[in-house]
């Protein structure tokens, strides 16, 4: 499950439970570092979270800019994350002559270590409440959108003034969707480089039927060393990897930085979502499968490249798929109705809450049912399903950049202020594997999805297509850009606006022909969903604030958050599933599928067995409360060592976007155990075990404890 791209029973949402009177409970919660529920940990734990604890997990925790989390794991910079999160990496370091997906890649030193290409890691320094700051610049009676716009102001400045002052990325969050705003600092590191990983079929056992699902036997695991000034760095706190692991029903908390969740979206937003967002979605990844299957049966350098998109397409089709079901259950959103309006009762019952909060939910109502008729213009003008190659990407931010680099930084969109650009300069200037073939392959699926949705006969789509067909019109842009060459883009962002706007080049040219539109649309979502829900939301969450107090947690919003749980098996059709799995399970589901893809294994894998501890425990679940962006995040128990790697989430946990149940819901890990015993018997990676385990080479490569 790749948890860091994209986010079975309704039960209900964070908002229900909370309109009727109960706090977050049982192991619920993904919480932020400066709201822990010390007191709710130490009562159902016999744990005390202290402030030492806290700073030690933050400051060991990093967060990966292309989508995932990790954490820092030796004092000498190696920090561990999913296969996945790098897999991308891994591809564009390849070769068709030395594939590393396939026979997995170890750097026995320094020199060997490879260096990988615009990836930006964030260690959280500090947190610091700005909710009055933000807000201070919205008048009295201000439009949605005069609102919009205030906050949108005053949080470029914030961040721009404490960027200038400490040097370190500032970014304000929006949290309870508007309830409260923190501004969080951070550490930047860009200098990452590929340390380990395994065989993608060993991290991706078991594909995308195994996927969501347990018992799993995944080595979903990969080390990078993160470098500053040439040098390793050291970082303030890192995790000791326990060689002990943990055992059922210990306390076990998971650092990460949880993408995003809608458990405080009112019904009218489920219904939203169930109605427009998700079928559109739905059917945009369903074209992009497609295509993708039809460009790896032409061979195996074609799976190559596109194997890893079409893992992360099968797997938001899973996501969106159980999230689609949920929402479609009539006597789940009938309860889920109900149990709303018993908040909107509340409120209603006294006058001065009645006054402060009572238009909240038909603001979001009337908003996301006037807008359903643009959600087509959005996804495929200003999200770009119609345009699916990178280069358009590419040209999209060049155009943008050089209209709003004319503008003071504060009255830019918020991805081209002066604090965003350095980031926007490194991604248009890293150097990655570009497949023509492939990129027209992908577009022209792209423009025949967008021409079958609106009708050959609109406008837009016969300004897009030049009456050519989907295939003859992307050919034309693939083989006509300059874009594909890194310095050539790095050449037009440092010559700025002039030398974007006078270049001829056909993928500038399409992005400047559609960006009215494109602009159009998400202004008017920016003014009539997001200015609006903004403020409504934010009457929710006070109304709640005045119930629970700081027991509620916000939605997540790829930051840091903790959560709390133990390791605990569930009951799945009448049956007991074990918390955990082993290596010699690995073996025995293999044999089961007669090793036939995706059960088989690398060779490596089969030549060394009888080297293994076929006991060593491999994966195993917990409570703990997950989503997507946690992939990566470090399992640690009550010592503060790591005992697991968070991969995946089990079928159950599917609905997590707007419900936690611990009955069911359970998040996966690598066992401690299981990574070590794979570096040392399947890879001889001694220098490795040792480095992570304190131990010395001799010890390290005899398995000692």
């Amino acid at each position: 499950m790749k948890i860091r791209r994209f986010a079975g029973v309704l039960l209900g949402a964070l908002l229900v439970l909370s309109s009727l009177g109960t706090a977050a409970r049982a192991d619920e919660g993904m919480w932020t570092f400066n709201n822990v529920p010390r007191a709710e940990i130490k009562k159902r734990y016999n744990f005390d979270v202290t402030d030492e604890f806290l700073k030690h997990l933050q400051l060991a925790s990093v967060r990966f800019n292309n989508g995932g989390s990790g954490s820092f794991v030796s004092p000498n910079g190696l920090a561990l994350t999913n296969y996945h999160i790098v897999e991308d990496f891994v591809t564009e370091l390849s070769t068709p002559q030395k594939d590393y997906a396939k026979t997995g890649f170890l750097a026995r030193t320094p020199a060997e270590e490879m260096k990988i290409p615009n990836l930006e890691l964030n260690v959280l320094e500090s947190i610091e409440d700005v909710t009055e700051r933000v807000n201070a610049g919205v008048k009295p009676g201000a439009s949605a959108v005069d609102a919009l716009a205030a906050r949108r102001a005053a949080i470029q400045a914030i961040e721009a003034e404490s960027t200038r002052a400490t040097s370190l990325r500032s970014d304000v969050i929006t949290l309870y969707q508007g309830g409260q705003y923190n501004l969080y600092r951070y550490h930047k590191y860009t200098d990452v480089r590929l340390v380990f990983v395994p065989e993608f079929q060993a991290a991706f056992f078991g594909g995308d039927p195994d996927n969501f699902n347990f018992p799993r036997f995944n080595i979903d695991m990969s080390l990078v060393r993160v470098y500053e000034n040439g040098q390793p760095v050291h970082p303030a706190e890192y995790l000791k990897w326990s060689t002990t692991g943990a055992k059922e029903g210990d306390l076990t908390f998971v650092t990460g930085n949880p993408g995003s969740t809608s458990r405080l979206n009112t019904v009218a937003n489920l219904e939203y979502l169930r109605d427009t967002a998700i079928p559109l979605l739905l059917r945009w990844l369903e074209h992009r499968e497609a295509v993708l299957k039809a460009y790896m049966a032409q061979g195996e350098e074609q799976t190559r490249r596109a194997q890893n998109e079409l893992n992360g397409v099968q797997n938001a089709l899973k996501v969106y798929r159980g999230q689609f079901a949920g929402l479609k259950d009539q006597a789940l959103m009938a309860r889920k109705s109900k149990e709303e309006q018993a908040l909107r009762q509340s409120i209603a019952a006294d006058p001065r809450r009645q006054r402060d909060y009572g238009d909240a939910f038909d603001l979001i109502a009337a908003a996301r049912k006037n807008f359903a008729p643009y959600e087509r213009d959005r996804r495929f003008l200003d999200l770009a399903a119609g345009f699916n190659t990178q280069l358009f990407q590419y040209a999209r931010s060049l155009v943008r950049f050089a209209a709003e680099s004319a503008k003071p930084s504060a009255e830019r969109l918020p991805e081209y202020a002066d604090n965003r650009l350095p980031a926007l300069g490194a991604a248009l200037s890293a150097d990655a594997p570009l497949y023509p073939d492939f990129d027209k392959m992908k577009l022209a699926d792209s423009l025949a999805f967008m021409r079958d949705e609106y009708g050959a006969s609109n406008p837009l789509v016969q300004r897009v297509l030049k009456g050519e067909t989907p295939e003859a019109r992307a050919a034309e842009l693939i083989d006509g850009t300059k874009l594909k060459d890194a310095s050539f883009r790095a050449q037009l962002f440092k010559g700025g606006a002039e030398a974007i706007n006078v270049s001829n080049d056909p993928m500038l040219e399409l992005a400047r022909s559609i960006d009215p539109e494109a602009r159009a649309v998400r202004k008017r979502y920016e003014d009539e969903v997001v200015g609006v829900e903004r403020n409504a939301y934010a009457k929710i969450a006070h109304a709640l604030f005045e119930t629970e107090g700081t027991r509620l947690y916000p939605d997540a919003t790829f930051t840091l958050r903790l959560s709390y749980g133990s390791v605990k098996g569930y009951n799945e059709n009448g049956h007991h599933v074990a918390p955990f799995t082993t290596l010699g399970g690995l073996y025995e589901r293999a044999a089961e599928h007669k090793y036939q893809f995706p059960y088989n294994l690398p060779q490596r894998w089969l030549d060394r067995k009888t080297a293994l501890d076929l006991k060593t425990p491999f994966n195993f679940v917990t409570t703990n409360d997950i989503i997507g962006g946690n992939s990566g995040s470090p399992t640690v128990n009550r010592q503060g060592e790591l005992v697991g790697l968070i991969f995946d989430g089990n079928i159950q946990s599917l609905v997590g976007n707007f419900i936690y149940d611990e009955s069911v819901n359970r998040a996966i890990s690598v066992d401690s155990r299981g990574m070590l015993e794979v570096m040392r018997k399947m890879f001889d990676a001694t220098e490795l075990v040792a480095e992570l385990t304190g131990q010395t080479k001799a010890q390290a490569a005899s398995g000692q404890h």
